[in-house]
């Protein structure tokens, strides 16, 4: 049986023995702590040298892989020399760690799926974690270091990795900001200001990287407000580290040591156990040999959920605009001047709030999916209504919409969904998904599916219309704004399942391109196009309207047969209220919306508790699956997408809200009176 000795700076009230097979030999391991003695750290290393096979030494500050030489390099620099002339293979782990910690992020971004993207990170000390940091660039900017506060007293982060190295160089800029004695000790509180900006930072991030060695020192100060649902990445986490983040509400403990044995052991037991089972010295071992053990021995990053329940939390970003001056009227200043104010006031308002920039409307919380995953986000408005977005040109609604984007960025949002107006101006999403740091996605598939799920619950419960399983609906459809990026796809999905669609847009030639599109896929189905949709409108028993008209009156209600089902799927509605109640035997209802899984919070959107648009939902769908990527932009929709979306949507929980029209919710007893007026008016 093989002898591997870890002798630590550590508390010897740590000290343990137990025996293990690795590589298929058997060890013994033996841990003696000195209590900080680095003398007897040094006697007990001589006495063990030609007793056991290899030797670990613990509780070392590793030296930094970033900037000049410092104590900790000449330390470690003065141990190699101590240990050069040793008969026993001595090793801190150095080079385990530094694999591990390369190994344990690439290893997790792909296990659980883009898990890093665009997170808020936040580096106790960039230094010690330099080899983390590095890695985690690649999938987030949103980096921020501490070094700077609690190495040298000064009130200011880093924020990107190239900071860091000028930082470590000794010729950052923030570095002249170091106070003296005198100014830090009796002119101002700094350590308390100091303090209250670490608490701070920590309260914003997703993520904190905390070193093994001072761990507690760092976090001493730290209580549920900083760490509560956080995610931490340390290394070497042993059970009383565990307990501390447990009792601080910390969601997710990232441990770079693997752990491989019954208990958790350091990086450098680890490598003296790999020296020993390879009979080789502690130069003769590769990073590539280190790689190839970890690859067969399976030694992944040590995954901990503290409250025992897997946990994670993505995250999104919703844009959200007035849809009339109305909206502005619920500011309560607003609505007052409105009163004693000529009608011109209110047109300055629109105006002015058309150049303001994006601000945070409303936090969500709370939606929590079947699967386990949760998401929380926020919602940014931007000013403009319908009206003003299309009195200029494109451009100028995308420049809000870029800035709406990097806001989102920097709360850490992973996707951002274009709601309402905004994923209609100009190219459909196409322009602000390609300047756009973070994924962009405009809803339009879910809206087109939650469009005709509606309309398919509608269409039952009045029961006007035959529907044989397996067989077309003997029935007629239309699509308003056909050719636009919803009713493309609403026209594509009603000629799979009805005899008839009538197509009705501006555009003859995109109609045209359209009607071939469609019977190429369904040559069975009648399609009929037309510009001027009244002398059809008599006829149809459903009809969809997804057209980007800014509320202008599209149809002639009072043509549309009885018993008709209307789905509006437009923002703002192409019907308004007035037109609605001239016909109490049509159903109007406003398209598809989506009931959230969990227990939704989030401020006031125009809907029930619970409830959101569905372009909303997609983006929370995506979120949930952790899809970060352009989805559904342009005008072309994918009905492939349409119909993954859904899918997706049932997966994570996302049910069809109870219908509703421009008077709320529609109850069983609104829909039958809807259907006896129908019957009495045929």
């Amino acid at each position: 049986m093989k002898q591997i000795i870890s002798i630590s700076l550590g508390p010897s009230s740590q000290d343990y023995e137990f025996e293990t097979e690795f590589l298929g030999q058997n060890f013994n391991i033996k841990r003696f702590g000195t209590d900080g003695d680095m003398d007897k750290a040094a006697r007990m290393l001589l006495d063990w040298d030609d007793e056991a096979d290899a030797m670990g030494l613990g509780n070392i500050k590793f030296p930094k892989t970033i900037g000049p030489m410092h104590s900790a390099q000449q330390n470690a620099e003065k141990i190699k020399k101590l240990t050069s002339t040793f008969q026993t293979p001595v090793t801190m782990g150095s080079a385990l760690r530094n694999v591990a910690f390369e190994w344990s992020l690439r290893f997790i971004q792909f296990k659980f799926g883009n898990y890093f993207n665009n997170a808020k990170v936040l580096f106790l000390s960039g230094l010690d974690q330099h080899i983390i940091a590095k890695v985690m660039s690649e999938y987030t900017e949103n980096l921020t270091f501490a070094d700077p506060v609690l190495e040298n007293g000064i009130p200011k982060f880093l924020n990107s990795i190239k900071d860091l190295k000028l930082y470590a160089g000794g010729i950052h800029e923030v570095l002249h900001w170091v106070p003296s004695k005198r100014f830090s000790s009796s002119v101002m509180p700094l350590r308390a200001w100091n303090e209250y900006i670490i608490r701070k930072a920590m309260q914003k991030a997703n993520i904190i990287a905390v070193p093994y060695f001072n761990f507690f020192r760092y976090l001493e100060k730290a209580t549920l407000e900083e760490l509560g649902g956080k995610t931490i990445i340390t290394s070497t986490a042993y059970d009383d580290r565990i307990d501390f983040l447990k009792a601080a509400g910390v969601d997710v403990v990232i441990d770079t040591t693997p752990k491989i044995l019954e208990r958790v052991v350091g990086h450098n037991v680890l490598e003296a156990l790999i020296l020993a089972a390879l009979g080789r010295n502690r130069d003769q071992v590769r990073a590539d040999d280190l790689l190839e053990i970890i690859s067969e021995q399976k030694m992944d990053p040590r995954i901990v959920y503290p409250s025992g329940e897997p946990k994670r939390v993505n995250r999104f970003a919703f844009v959200i605009h007035p849809l009339s001056q109305e909206y502005f009227k619920k500011v309560d200043s607003i609505e007052i001047l409105s009163k004693v104010s000529p009608p011109v006031f209110m047109d300055a308002v629109e105006k002015v709030m058309a150049y303001s920039p994006p601000m945070i409307y409303s936090k969500v919380t709370g939606i929590k999916s079947p699967t386990g995953v949760e998401v929380e986000g926020w919602l940014i408005t931007v000013g403009g209504t319908p009206r003003e977005m299309l009195a200029h040109s494109p451009e100028f609604t995308y420049k809000r919409l870029l800035q709406a984007a990097r806001t989102a960025k920097r709360l850490g949002a992973q996707i951002l969904g274009l709601g309402a107006f905004t994923k209609v101006v100009g190219d459909a999403g196409v322009t602000v998904a390609k300047k756009a740091d973070i994924p962009v996605t405009t809803g339009n598939s879910y809206s087109a599916s939650g469009a005709l799920w509606a309309a398919a619950d509608a269409v039952r419960r009045m029961g006007l219309i035959k529907v044989e399983k397996g067989k077309k609906i003997e029935a007629k459809t239309m699509v308003f704004g056909a050719t636009g990026a919803i009713g493309s796809v609403c026209c594509r999905l009603l000629a799979k399942a009805f005899k008839e669609v009538c197509m009705v847009g501006r555009n003859p030639a995109k109609l045209l391109a359209l009607k071939e599109s469609i019977l190429q896929e369904d040559p069975d189905v009648n399609v009929r196009i037309s510009t001027n949709p009244d002398k059809f409108l008599k006829d149809m028993d459903l009809i969809v309207t997804a057209t980007s008209g800014a509320g202008k009156a599209i149809l002639d209600i009072m043509k549309v047969k009885p018993g008709c089902v209307i789905t509006d799927v437009a923002r703002p509605l192409d019907l308004s209220p007035e037109d609605v109640a001239k016909r109490p035997d049509v159903l109007v209802i406003e398209s598809g919306e989506i009931e959230l899984p969990g227990n939704p919070e989030m401020k006031n959107i125009g809907l029930p508790p619970k409830v959101a648009y569905a372009c909303l939902a997609e983006t929370i769908v995506l979120a949930l699956e952790g899809r970060f990527e352009v989805f559904t932009i342009g005008r072309d929709i994918e009905w492939e997408k349409v119909r993954e979306i859904y899918k997706m949507g049932l997966k994570h929980g996302m049910k069809l809200a109870a219908i509703s029209g421009v008077n709320g919710v529609f109850a069983d007893e609104d829909i039958d009176r809807v259907r006896e007026l129908a019957l009495a008016a045929l």
